[in-house]
Formats: C-alpha cells, sequence, structure tokens
C-alpha cells in the first residue's frame, strides 16, 4: 500500500511539474519580468516534485514542519549559489545582473559564470527542489507514561529474598559487593550465600 500511494503522489507531481514547465515554454522571457515568472515556474516545479515525496511517503503520519538546521546548513548555501548564476543570466541590464557579472570578475570566476548560465533553468530547479526537502513530518503526538516503580530488586530473573527468608529484601539494601567489608571480608551472614569460582 506504502508503494503504491508513493508511486501514485510521484506520478501526479512529475505531471504537474511538467505542466509547469510546458507553462514556463509559453511565456516570452526575453524581458525581465517574463524572465522571472519563467523561471519562477522551473523553481515550482521542482517543488512540487520534493513535496510529493513527503506527501506520498508520510512516512512518520505526522505534520509537516520546515527544518531550520537544513534550511540553513543546506538551502541557505545552494540558493546563493543557485541564484548567482540565474542572476547573470537575466536579460537586460538590471541593477543585480551587472553586479552579479562585476563581482564574478572582481573573484575570478567570470569564466565559470559564463559556461554554467547556459544551465539557468536546472539551477532554478533546484532551488525549488532543495527547499521542498527542508520539510520533514514529525511523528503522531503519543502521551508516554512512566513505568511503576519497583520495591524489590531483582537478580538473573529471581527475587532475593533475606538470608532467613522470611522476605523481600528492601530496594535500598546494599547488595552483597556493597556489603563486603573494606578489608575485602564478607560479613557472617552472607558467606553461605557467595560462591567460589
Amino acid at each position: 500500500m506504502y508503494g503504491l500511494t508513493r508511486a501514485s503522489t510521484t506520478l501526479i507531481a512529475g505531471a504537474v511539474a511538467g505542466l509547469l514547465i510546458w507553462f514556463a515554454t509559453q511565456i516570452n522571457d526575453t524581458h525581465v519580468g517574463g524572465f522571472w515568472a519563467v523561471y519562477g515556474l522551473i523553481a515550482g516545479a521542482g517543488l512540487v516534485m520534493a513535496l510529493s515525496q513527503l506527501l506520498g511517503g508520510w512516512t512518520k503520519w505526522g505534520w509537516p514542519r520546515i527544518s531550520a538546521t537544513f534550511l540553513l546548513m543546506a538551502f541557505v548555501p545552494i540558493a546563493i549559489v543557485s541564484l548567482w548564476i540565474v542572476l547573470a543570466a537575466e536579460p537586460g541590464n538590471g541593477w543585480f545582473h551587472r553586479h552579479v557579472i562585476s563581482w564574478s570578475g572582481n573573484l575570478h570566476i567570470r569564466g565559470l559564470v559564463n559556461d554554467l548560465e547556459l544551465y539557468a533553468p536546472l539551477f532554478a530547479l533546484g532551488i525549488g527542489l532543495v527547499f521542498g526537502y527542508s520539510f520533514d513530518t514529525t511523528g503522531p503526538r503519543t502521551k508516554t507514561t512512566a513505568p511503576a516503580a519497583t520495591t524489590t530488586r531483582r537478580r538473573l530473573g529471581r527475587r532475593r529474598t533475606t538470608a532467613a527468608g522470611d522476605g523481600p529484601v528492601a530496594a535500598d539494601e546494599p547488595v552483597m559487593r556493597e556489603r563486603v567489608a573494606s578489608n575485602g571480608e564478607v560479613p557472617a551472614g552472607d558467606r553461605e550465600r557467595v560462591t567460589t569460582r
């Protein structure tokens, strides 16, 4: 059942992501507004694919939550690098585009940025995909009860009794090794219970 649910959810998400990408092909991206609409739809396709695994898997049967650690350690660096490439590919001569190109030259990575500009849509897809990975499900909240306290000590599955055999030993009575005197001698009352190896 789990495999069928996950497979069908992934199939539906793939169809939705494909539809978003098809919508992106219908938009003129030669001007700045159209460019960001196209790349927003592509990033949305990545987000849909990532969320399909969360919703289709639903492995812990809990509510989705965002992982702040994942967001800061993985998503933010990936988003910065990916947006750098996307901004370098932006048409026109906008403020962000000019500064990214200038900073790339100052950092001596202009050639790398030029090469990666050809694959800017993949970086947009990656932004949405990694953002979707920052969500997880929490397990269901269950009430936990503490186990009942015991008043007797158990050793090897049997209840200990006093030397006279008249009942269980109190929990706060010292065990054999605690009753051994500091000189290594066992008290007389406990000698019959001591075994040698």
